[in-house]
């Protein structure tokens, strides 16, 4: 977390809780529904996985509740595992309470008996006890505690149910000194755990971790408790006595590898202590509301449509309801930088100020609402429990082309910005998964891009077809980026494809609390992320196109708007000035060098000009070419000067590869800044350089050459 903020002072009255889970378990409402708590959002050191602290006090103490990532097991298969194994193994907190989803009793204790080998006290919170009693199921939580060893609340954070007991249980246990845990394995297991501590014993081995539980830990193969033991002088002798104990386990289990014989000792525990404790009501266990929804919503044949239906829907509130504030904000920057600019005197800090930061700022605030209402629609989604659906849906489509069912969250989130979807990559377990996703959120045309693509299609094709040929080129990049991946999934990231074991959890009504939060979370994340880069790339933009300052055009234009007969004449001299000044600026002489790489896609000096450009922000494209044709940098899509020079001026065939160019090629500067991020370092981005410009180069020369031959 962020230095600055504020922490729980450090006293002997401090309780520092780590909150441990499998996903959907329902931590983070849980850590939501303190009484008084004060949320604090960060990441932790070194990894870009999200964490979530919750500040409160209660009596004469003070708590700090760290809510680690949602994890399935403890171990080093994906991010969120990584960083919550770690995390247990090496930071420095009190005790564990651990989330369990009381609906799913056996699936969820699997993870509190790996959490029982830690050495840490603990204690359960069951979690949905409310909806555990509406479906028939009868936990006897006191029982359950006496059997494990330590206290199971039981607690529902939708109705906050169980909250006070809780904070109690937590006092209870932090101030018993020792803690002894239940969990008992078969005979084979227990007698090498045996062998194992007597051997620590006789040797007087020196840790603060129980024998018993380095001994289970040196029996599932632990790489830190391996590695803290291997330098030690009674390795020597303990090595030989594991490989034995190991060849005895996998014996009794039938099996050559150790992890899967932990597993099944640790499911067997877990179906007696569930058949210990929990007691189900049959009648009522007859068909569950979700059951009902799901017969509808994951159909094998209508599963799909509909999930269709409500993207479709999504995105039609989207653009629909986000294109009102969208006008108040432009009207507001306008009106902002007419206000700002007329207070500077000086004519390139004036321009500077105005066409720069204030211009490039509020291009990005404009898609704020777009970005917002996107968020609040993903968030219903995913907290109702329907996008873990929809990708269990489409993970036998996405796989063919080397995908992962999970892939299809970012992918969708792609259509509004790359930059969230470059975050929500993160709910992708596996690395390789997860980088490969990372590359073709590309291929989904982003918001951004859309004033581009509404111009040419005005361009080349009626209003009654234009939105057909939008409607395409959407498909387009999808199906490219389908190929893409396959393509890298042959190449860069080949491999056996991982497993698609997902949860299906129960569907819930979402909490308001939890979605304001994430909506505003992630929104301000995406301004403060994007408005720092693009402001940047903006005020760079400017200095190229506005140097070197050619004093003899200035004068030789001033003289001939200064002569003008009428306004028509000197906004056409204006425009023409601009042009020509372009021109001979840095950017221009970029454009002219780099024309002869894009004279086989049928591109000028000012098409090259305008990609260019639009590395930094796509939406600049326009007005850039705008300036480029004399028509001034205040033009739009809707433009129909600008259309009718660009129908003159470009022919059919290089527009065709233009919008492929665009629809390929690298995100603008803000995005690219959070993929490298995601991603994992400065190395990826060159990689997506060389990728996403190789794709984009022939793509559009082999579109060039099709336009060229069905028009001729």
């Amino acid at each position: 977390m962020n230095k600055n903020v504020k922490s729980c002072p450090i006293t002997a009255k401090h309780i520092k809780v780590a909150l441990v889970g499998q996903p959907n378990v329902g931590k983070s409402m849980l850590i939501n529904s303190i009484s008084n708590a004060h949320l604090h959002v960060g990441n932790f050191t070194g990894v870009t996985v999200e964490k979530s602290e919750v500040l409160f006090d209660y009596k004469d103490y003070h708590f700090t509740v760290v809510d680690l990532p949602g994890t399935y097991a403890l171990s080093d298969y994906s991010i969120e595992e990584r960083v919550t194994s770690e995390y247990l193994s090496n930071a420095y907190y009190d005790l564990i309470i651990n989330v369990v989803d009381s609906t799913n009793l056996e699936k969820n204790l699997q993870l509190t008996a790996e959490l029982m080998s830690i050495g840490k006290k603990m204690l359960v919170a069951l979690n949905m006890s409310d909806e555990a009693d509406k479906e028939g199921m009868e936990i006897d939580n006191r029982y359950m505690s006496e059997l494990l060893g330590f206290a199971c609340i039981k607690v529902s954070a939708a109705t906050k149910a169980g909250i006070g007991e809780l904070i109690e249980a937590i006092l209870k246990e932090y101030e018993n000194e020792t803690m002894e845990y239940k969990l008992i394995f078969s005979e084979a297991v227990e007698e090498e755990i045996s062998i194992i501590c007597d051997y620590l014993a006789k040797h007087k081995y020196e840790d603060e971790n129980s024998y018993r539980n380095i001994a289970i830990n040196l029996l599932k193969g632990d790489k830190k408790t391996y590695a803290k033991l291997h330098d030690d002088p009674i390795w020597t002798e303990l090595q030989p006595i594991l490989i034995e104990s190991s060849k005895h386990v996998e014996l009794h289990h039938d099996c050559d590898d150790i992890k899967e014989a932990f597993a099944s000792e640790y499911a067997s525990f877990n179906r007696g202590v569930v058949a210990e404790v929990l007691k189900q009501n049959r009648e009522v266990e007859r068909k569950t509301i979700t059951d009902k929804i799901d017969a509808v919503l994951i159909h094998q044949i209508f599963g799909i449509p509909i999930f269709l239906f409500f993207m479709w829907a999504l995105f039609q509130l989207t653009f629909e309801i986000g294109s009102i504030p969208m006008e108040w904000i432009d009207a507001f920057f306008s009106w902002f930088g007419n206000t700002v600019g007329a207070t500077i005197a000086n004519d390139d800090i004036r321009s500077l100020v105005v066409d720069g930061v204030i211009s490039g700022v509020g291009a990005v605030v404009l898609f704020v609402p777009n970005i917002a209402i996107l968020f609040v629609g993903i968030a219903l989604l995913e907290s109702t429990g329907y996008m873990s659906r929809v990708a269990f849906l489409l993970d036998g489509f996405f796989h063919k082309f080397g995908l992962h069912g999970q892939s299809f969250i970012p992918l969708v989130t792609g259509f509004g910005c790359s930059i969230p979807a470059y975050m929500s990559a993160r709910i992708l377990k596996n690395d390789r998964d997860r980088l490969l996703t990372l590359f073709i959120i590309g291929f989904m045309s982003c918001g951004a891009r859309l004033p581009v693509y509404v111009l040419f299609a005005g361009a080349f094709f009626s209003e009654s077809m234009a939105g057909n040929i939008l409607f395409a080129i959407y498909i387009a990049g999808a199906v490219l980026g389908l190929f893409a991946a396959k393509v890298l999934k042959l190449t860069a990231f080949k491999g056996i494809d991982e497993p698609f074991v997902m949860e299906m959890p129960k569907y819930r009504l979402p909490s308001a609390k939890l979605i304001w939060h994430t909506v505003v979370t992630k929104t301000l994340m995406y301004l403060k992320k994007a408005g720092t880069f693009i402001a940047a790339a903006s005020m760079i933009i400017w200095f190229l196109s506005n140097y070197p300052h050619n004093l003899e055009l200035k004068e030789e234009y001033g003289k001939k708007i200064e002569n003008a007969i009428d306004e028509d004449e000197k906004k056409e001299l204006a425009n023409r000035f601009s042009e020509a000044n372009l021109e001979q600026s840095y950017l221009g002489k970029i454009g002219k060098f780099s024309e002869p790489v894009f004279a086989p896609l049928g591109f000028d000096w000012k098409m090259s000009v305008a990609l260019q450009t639009g590395l930094a922000a796509k939406e600049i494209v326009v007005s850039t070419l705008g300036v480029l044709y004399s028509l001034g940098d205040d033009v739009d899509e809707k433009s129909s000067s600008l259309k009718e020079m660009i129908s003159k001026n470009i022919p059919f065939a290089s527009a065709v590869a233009f919008i492929v160019v665009v629809m390929v090629y690298l995100p603008c500067l803000a995005a690219s800044v959070v993929f490298t991020r995601e991603a994992g370092g400065i190395k990826y981005f060159f990689y997506l350089l060389a990728f996403t410009s190789i794709a984009a180069y022939s793509l559009a020369f082999i579109a060039y050459n099709a336009a060229l031959f069905f028009s001729a």
